[in-house]
């Protein structure tokens, strides 16, 4: 295995994609997948794709809530921390962490009343990153990064 970049339990990322320059996110080995806290979403069709739009307040200070839409890659059902089961979208977009810009995989959730809007999983961070659970937000801010022109995962509309 080649050499990894470290991370705290606690990180902030950039999801580009989605012009979010910064969110908070958990760290998390013990979650499959990642999930982003929104606030509303609903679901619409563009030339017979099925997308979904949402509202997402990334937590950050200052940052207000976007609203963005992104195609939908998948749906399927997730069990959460409580053991309850809900289908949810899944979305590609792009992450960026620590120097590394990757395409994760990650779905939208109901995280209100949890500290961290974001909950980035183990798949997201396989092969690239490792975890130590004493440190914290190694990486400081994530900076605004313009979106990768070759991609197109989401739009924000507003």
């Amino acid at each position: 295995m080649g050499t990894t970049v470290v991370l705290g339990w606690r990180e902030w990322v950039s999801l580009p994609g989605l012009g979010i320059d910064a969110v908070r996110a958990k760290v998390d080995s013990g979650a499959r997948t990642s999930a982003l806290h929104v606030d509303a979403q609903w679901r619409f069709r563009e030339q017979g794709v099925p997308w979904v739009g949402f509202r997402v307040s990334p937590g950050a200070p200052g940052q207000a809530a976007v609203e963005v839409a992104a195609p939908i890659w998948d749906e399927r059902p997730v069990t959460d921390s409580g053991g309850h089961r809900t289908l949810r979208a899944f979305l590609r977009t792009t992450l960026v962490l620590g120097g590394i810009e990757r395409e994760i995989e990650m779905n939208l959730a109901d995280r209100h009343g949890m500290l961290f809007p974001m909950l980035l999983g183990r798949t997201a961070m396989a092969r690239a990153f490792t975890v130590d659970p004493a440190r914290s937000f190694l990486h400081g801010r994530a900076r605004p990064v313009a979106a990768p022109s070759s991609m197109f995962p989401g739009m924000p509309l507003s």
